[in-house]
């Protein structure tokens, strides 16, 4: 499932139209924020600029330079802080006090019925699917995908894939309650949520078959592969799916019919001339 030819250069458009569509003339006049290593901030600047809603979105230093670009192109303002935890923080703050609506990149009813609608694609698309692999971030996507494919094909199992340094999910399963992490350590910026949420946990909990994790090499082996096989260009978290198809599911699924989503490609070259070098074709 190509979502990186999706408008904004990944899946998150979807969750974020349907949230600015939702809000009236007053909240679209007060304006919209975000927080996000890069392609949520995108989605929400492109949805502020189709819909006549002034984004202003939070970003880690860290956030790639592209991202960034993108972001602005659209015409929202980037706030740049530290890190991603100060990220959160500062979102929160701009929402208290400057009463814009805070379009979630993981949580709520109106992001994970954006992200169900690619489950609603992929089982029309590929109704006889065994199987589909979904990265997960703060679990947004999963959820949204999991719920729909189970309600339309229950047979069809669902499995989550997440970075071994951003596991807030897998603690999360483990916990049965919502659960964090101190700090994110994988190249994937897209998966690294510091924390997991109620509404999107529940929803994956109910409909995820089960967590995989993948290290970084295994996501960099990835996107070489897709750009050698299919010249698909990804960043790390649009190959994790595939990650883990090759690497931990790959005995357990062999023989399946199996639905595996690209879900962002917004990488600068350089970067990814550089994930991708000591793996050749």
């Amino acid at each position: 499932k190509l979502e990186l030819f999706q408008h904004t250069g990944s899946f998150k458009a979807r969750g974020a139209l349907i949230n600015v569509l939702g809000l009236d003339a007053a909240a679209r006049q007060r304006g919209i924020t975000a927080v996000s290593a890069g392609n949520h901030a995108i989605a929400v600047a492109y949805a502020g600029y189709l819909l006549g809603a002034n984004a202003k979105v939070v970003m880690p230093k860290s956030a790639n330079p592209v991202r960034v670009t993108k972001s602005r192109k659209f015409g929202a303002e980037v706030v740049l802080v530290d890190n991603v935890e100060q990220a959160f923080a500062e979102v929160k703050r701009i929402e208290s006090e400057e009463g814009r609506y805070f379009v979630h990149p993981f949580e709520g009813l109106n992001t994970i019925l954006g992200t169900a609608t690619i489950g609603l694609d992929w089982m029309a698309q590929a109704p006889d699917l065994d199987a589909v692999i979904v990265p997960i971030g703060g679990g947004g996507l999963c959820a949204g995908i999991a719920t729909a494919v189970k309600l339309i094909n229950p047979r069809c199992q669902v499995f989550g894939v997440e970075p071994t340094g951003a596991d807030t999910m897998h603690r999360s399963f483990a916990a049965g309650s919502p659960q964090s992490i101190d700090a994110v350590r994988t190249i994937a910026d897209s998966l690294g949520a510091p924390y997991a949420a109620p509404y999107s946990l529940s929803l994956c909990m109910k409909y995820v078959d089960d967590l995989v994790l993948v290290e970084d090499d295994e996501m960099r082996r990835a996107m070489a592969l897709l750009f050698h096989s299919m010249k698909l260009a990804v960043e790390p978290a649009g190959a994790a799916a595939t990650a883990a198809l090759c690497g931990p599911l790959r005995q357990r699924l062999a023989g399946k019919r199996v639905g595996v989503i690209v879900c962002g490609a917004n990488i600068d070259a350089e970067t990814f001339a550089r994930y991708i070098a000591e793996f050749a074709p």
